[in-house]
């Protein structure tokens, strides 16, 4: 059989592999910062632009698509090539591919301190930089389909088949969750309102996950492990097993992030079913991992990246049955909204992904500098270091997670709140804060140690930019091939729209009946639009990032509804365009704040947040004081909105900014009798609107029917 020669693309690699090494610096250092944010809130700087609001999703968004996407596209390109034996598809897309995404990078790391925000939780970017995604995935997916097309192996290995899926299922979660109503170039409102909005959101957070952070790591997984240890794989058939339960029921279980709140709840209980589901086929692919090692232990000892794929899978158990666990509406009243979230995220994100990239990088760089590792006792070191980092930073925030769940809940005998002031809980675990952080510092030194062991050994080489191959050309088959699925792994095409289906099927029930089905969401007759002050205010709210400390639903327990007012309803939300709910509560929850305290209060806060509550650790905002509110597109914002709903009439819109002017002249005139002296047309007076308002369109009902509603802790 003649043998065809060509040439493998190192160099695509290589410039992946830099670019994941300089983002992981970054976004570390970035996530160091807010935790040291949450302990002292002076290194905030004041200013503006580094406030734990602004830039906790510059943190989320760097190590999600900086850091790890970089780290995926350099598995992916390395690994691709060799096991399809053809060089990418087009090395001037690959180019475009690499440039195209540092510079979304880029362009994400200069608006989200700015405050340029959708406030979407891992989608945060707006419109012009989703448009600039999906072109630049687009030109990944040719790029991989071309290859996978011109390819000279029949059968496509199963990392290929997690290349597929990842590639669809996120092109279809990018495009559903990031449909927007431009008003300007960098502001727009969601499609969505509220309820939907919310599904709409954890369905793609949750499948982010899944399918940005999960999949592709498992196709590595598929490759580099086997290739490190020198074993096959497992199980062929436990792997296709794995795939496809995996890519199936992983779509059903986003509504899990919204128990107990508004969302309707039999999507609630689709999630809670799917999530513990998900147990069987998330296990299924890491003892497929773990037992691809079988024989190759001795190794381990002695290889470090054996030693961080390890550490992977097991983060990746971990994190795969934490998840299902949290799933369930017992453990979830006590876990949600604690730093028990925290410490979960991050045993993924820093064992799972941290790890088995570090494990790739170590492994895949000396190959491609023909070279040997410049240092493995260097490698070791950061093994441990880097272990220690996640043990310090996952097991504080374990016991913080279990001191707020407690707290928050606990009663007097007498019936009343332990704890009613919020702040008790926030100083209670900062020492479990400071181990976090040092955690954290662990970690990036040991990245920092890493990156000194990959300079020194790419110096020591010399890259191969193009890596002779060669293999037969792909003939025709003649093999009547007895698995139906070998058959199946020969067509490309089919394959993509086989899981296209599978990861639909799960979107399409949840979402269709909650979008269609009026009673689903039924409406509050007293529940009116904001105000055009109001939502200039909203907007401040969503620009500072106060949903990353603040909540804005209420959940049904007794111990809720004592501390914060009246369970949320899903009528409230109908006009919240992006819904608010929030996932984390470093702060108390926010959507029964209107009315609670006088505008004054709500201008100290702002000024300094330790006038009001001695010992917060909420940063100043006094810049809104002295900041004219920008009134120039609150015209064109209240036409989108009716555009997508909202009842604004003609005489709304038009008289928008005298509108939004005399509602903050009573402010300020209130402010006056309390020996407050502000300009009316200040962005703090647009804030307190906005947040005077909240939760005060619906009433409580009478007790008795009440207490048939709220769960008792």
């Amino acid at each position: 059989m003649q043998l065809e020669q060509f040439n493998y693309d190192n160099k695509i690699v290589r410039d992946f592999g830099i670019a994941t090494i300089v983002w992981g610096i970054i976004g570390m250092s970035v996530g160091l910062l807010i935790a040291c944010q949450l302990i002292w809130p002076e290194m905030n700087f004041f200013n503006q632009y580094t406030t734990f609001g602004r830039i906790r999703p510059l943190h989320t968004n760097a190590v999600i698509f900086a850091f790890v996407g970089n780290a995926i596209f350099m598995g992916v390109y390395y690994s691709m090539q060799r096991v399809l034996k053809a060089r990418m598809f087009s090395d001037v897309l690959g180019k475009i591919h690499f440039w195209g995404w540092q510079l979304i990078i880029v362009a994400s790391a200069i608006t989200l301190p700015l405050g340029l925000t959708t406030s979407h939780e891992y989608a945060e970017m707006e419109w012009p930089i989703d448009v600039a995604i999906t072109i630049i995935w687009v030109v990944f997916g040719i790029n991989m389909f071309g290859t996978i097309i011109k390819r000279r192996e029949r059968h496509m290995y199963v990392a290929v088949w997690f290349y597929i899926a990842t590639f669809v299922t996120v092109a279809v979660l990018h495009i559903v969750n990031s449909i927007q109503l431009p008003v300007g170039i960098w502001k727009s409102f969601y499609v969505y309102a509220g309820v939907q909005d919310a599904l709409v959101q954890w369905w793609y957070g949750h499948n982010a996950v899944a399918f940005f952070l999960t999949t592709p790591f498992l196709g590595m997984m598929y490759y580099f492990l086997p290739k490190m240890a020198n074993r096959p794989v497992y199980s062929y058939k436990l792997s296709i097993l794995h795939f496809w339960s995996l890519i199936f029921i992983y779509i059903w279980a986003g509504p899990h992030h919204l128990l107990y709140t508004s969302l309707p709840g039999w999507v609630q209980s689709l999630g809670v079913v799917f999530s513990i589901m998900l147990i069987a086929p998330s296990w299924g692919g890491m003892i497929n991992g773990l037992l691809t090692l079988r024989g190759a232990w001795d190794k381990v000892r002695t290889e470090p990246t054996l030693k961080f794929m390890v550490v992977a899978l097991t983060s990746y158990g971990m994190a795969t049955f934490e998840g299902p666990m949290l799933s369930l509406k017992q453990v979830n009243a006590i876990a949600h909204f604690t730093d028990w979230i925290v410490a979960h995220v991050h045993i993924g994100a820093l064992g799972w992904n941290g790890f088995m990239t570090f494990a790739i990088l170590y492994w895949l760089l000396p190959r491609i500098y023909k070279t040997q590792l410049y240092s493995k006792k260097l490698a070791n070191i950061h093994f441990w270091i880097g272990t220690l980092g996640i043990l310090f930073y996952a097991i504080p925030m374990y016991w913080a997670a279990v001191v707020q769940g407690l707290m928050w809940k606990e009663f007097t005998p007498e019936g009343v709140l332990k704890y009613p002031n919020f702040l008790a809980t926030t100083l209670e675990i900062l020492p479990m804060h400071m181990m976090r952080a040092l955690g954290g510092a662990l970690y990036l030194t040991g990245v920092i140690i890493m990156t000194y062991n990959l300079v020194k050994t790419m110096k020591s080489g010399k890259l191969v930019a193009n890596e002779a191959a060669e293999a037969p050309s792909l003939a025709p088959s003649v093999v009547n091939e007895r698995s139906q699925h070998r058959r199946l792994e020969r067509k490309p095409i089919l394959f993509m729209v086989l899981a296209l289906i599978a990861i639909l099927i799960g979107g399409i029930v949840e979402m269709i009946p909650t979008f269609t089905i009026q009673s689903n969401i039924p409406t509050i007759s007293s529940v009116k639009p904001y105000t055009a002050l109001e939502l200039q205010g909203r907007d401040l709210y969503i620009r500072e990032g106060c949903v990353n400390c603040h909540t804005q639903t209420i959940r049904p327990f007794r111990s809720e509804t004592a501390r914060y007012g009246e369970y949320s309803k899903a009528g409230e939300f109908v006009y919240d365009m992006p819904f608010l709910w929030g996932s984390k509560r470093t702060g108390p929850d926010l959507h029964r704040i209107g009315g609670k305290y006088p505008n004054k209060w709500h201008f100290d806060h702002m000024l300094d947040p330790t006038i009001t509550s001695p010992g917060s650790i909420m940063p100043s905002y006094s810049w809104l004081i002295g900041q004219k509110l920008d009134n120039s597109t609150l015209v064109a914002k209240m036409n989108a909105m009716r555009i997508l709903g909202v009842p604004y009439s003609n005489e709304d819109v038009g008289g928008a900014v005298a509108s939004a002017e005399q509602q903050a002249e009573y402010i300020v005139k209130e402010l006056a009798t309390n020996q407050v002296t502000v300009k009316s047309d200040r962005e703090i007076i647009a804030l307190i609107a906005y947040l005077q308002r909240l939760g005060t369109d619906i009433k409580a009902g009478p007790k008795k029917e009440k207490s048939t509603q709220v769960v008792q802790d």
